[in-house]
C-alpha cells in the first residue's frame, strides 16, 4: 500500500505555491505589507489609500516575482463608509485570505481623529479592519478554507486595554495608544475565530506579529524602499536581535499558506519573538481573556455598525 509523501518542513525560502488563489493585503504599498504581497505567489490585490504608491509596489513585485499577478484597489481604513464598496471593487467570486496589515503609528501629540471622529490609530488599525472583515465575509465564506490573518505587534504584549477609554479621550499617549490599537486588533483576531468556530464556518482567523522589524535591515526595493550603504552598516549591530521587514512578513505569510496552521493560533518569529523563522507561540495570557474580547467586540460593533461574526 502506497502512502502519501511526508510534508516537507516549512521553509521561508521554499514557499508552497498558491496558484488560483486570491489574497488581499492591506497596506501593501510599503513595509511589511509589501513583502507579504511579494512572498504570496498567487493573485494578490494590494489594498492602499495611495494609488500611485500601490502601482509602484505592484511594479516592483512583478520585477522580483516571475509571473506575479498583482493589482491594486483603493482602500482607506480610516474612512469606514468607503469600506462597503471594497468587496465589489475586488471583482472576484471568492477571497482565499485577507491579511490585515495596514496601520498608522504616531509618535507625537496632539491626538488626531479620523473623519468619523475616532482616534486615528484605534480607528484605522482596529475599527477599519473590523468593519472591512464584515464586508468581506461573503467572499471569504465562498472559498473552501479562507483565512483572516491579523498582523499584531510585539508592542501589544506589554499593553492592556482600557475598555472605558478605547479612544484615548481621557489620557492620550501616542506610543501607548498605538500599542493598544494593535492589541485590540489581536483580540479581534482571536475572538473572530471563536465566533467562526461556534457558527460552523469554514473561515479561520489567525493572529501573527512580525517581531522587531526595521527599515535599516530591509533589502532595497526601489522605489518602494531604498536602503543606503550607511543605513545598512549602522544597523548591523541591531541585526543580532532584530530583522528586516522582509523577515517580519514571514509569520503572516505562513499563516496564509501553511495548511497545518489552525484558527485561533498566534504566530511570530522564533528567536525571543523578535527575529527568525516563524513559529507558533502560546497565546499571550491577557490576549486569551474572553471577557475583554467580548466587550471589545460589542463596542467595535456599535462604533462601526458592522458585525463580522
Amino acid at each position: 500500500m502506497s502512502s502519501a509523501p511526508p510534508t516537507p518542513p516549512w521553509s521561508v525560502h521554499r514557499l508552497p505555491r498558491a496558484d488560483g488563489r486570491v489574497f488581499l493585503v492591506t497596506g501593501a504599498n510599503a513595509g511589511i505589507g509589501y513583502f507579504v504581497a511579494e512572498q504570496l505567489s498567487a493573485t494578490v490585490v494590494l489594498g492602499s489609500r495611495n494609488p500611485a504608491k500601490a502601482e509602484a509596489a505592484a511594479t516592483s513585485i512583478r520585477a522580483h516575482v516571475a509571473g506575479a499577478r498583482v493589482r491594486a484597489v483603493r482602500l482607506d481604513l480610516a474612512d469606514l463608509p468607503s469600506l462597503r464598496t471594497v468587496a465589489e471593487s475586488l471583482e472576484v467570486e471568492r477571497l482565499d485570505a485577507v491579511v490585515h496589515n495596514a496601520g498608522v503609528a504616531l509618535d507625537d501629540p496632539p491626538r488626531e481623529e479620523t473623519g468619523g471622529g475616532h482616534e486615528l490609530m484605534f480607528g484605522t488599525n482596529h475599527l477599519g479592519h473590523f468593519a472591512l472583515t464584515g464586508w468581506l465575509m461573503p467572499l471569504l465564506a465562498a472559498a473552501p478554507a479562507a483565512r483572516v490573518v491579523t498582523t499584531g505587534s510585539f508592542a501589544a504584549k506589554s499593553e492592556r486595554l482600557d475598555l472605558d477609554d478605547l479612544q484615548s479621550l481621557q489620557d492620550y499617549r501616542p506610543k501607548r495608544a498605538y500599542g493598544r490599537s494593535k492589541l485590540a486588533q489581536m483580540y479581534f483576531g482571536v475572538e473572530l475565530d471563536r465566533r467562526l468556530r461556534a457558527a460552523g464556518s469554514s473561515v479561520a482567523s489567525v493572529v501573527a506579529h512580525p517581531g522587531g522589524a526595521l527599515d535599516s535591515l530591509t533589502p532595497s526595493r526601489p522605489p518602494v524602499h531604498v536602503r543606503t550603504t550607511g543605513a545598512r552598516l549602522s544597523a548591523a549591530p541591531a541585526g543580532l536581535l532584530l530583522q528586516g521587514k522582509h523577515a517580519g512578513a514571514w509569520p503572516a505569510v505562513r499563516a496564509v499558506l501553511d495548511p497545518s496552521v489552525r484558527g485561533g493560533q498566534l504566530w511570530g518569529p522564533r528567536a525571543f519573538g523578535l527575529r527568525g523563522e516563524p513559529r507558533r507561540e502560546p497565546v499571550w495570557d491577557h490576549l486569551a481573556d474572553g471577557s475583554v474580547a467580548a466587550r471589545l467586540w460589542d463596542a467595535s460593533r456599535d462604533l462601526t455598525g458592522v458585525d463580522p461574526g
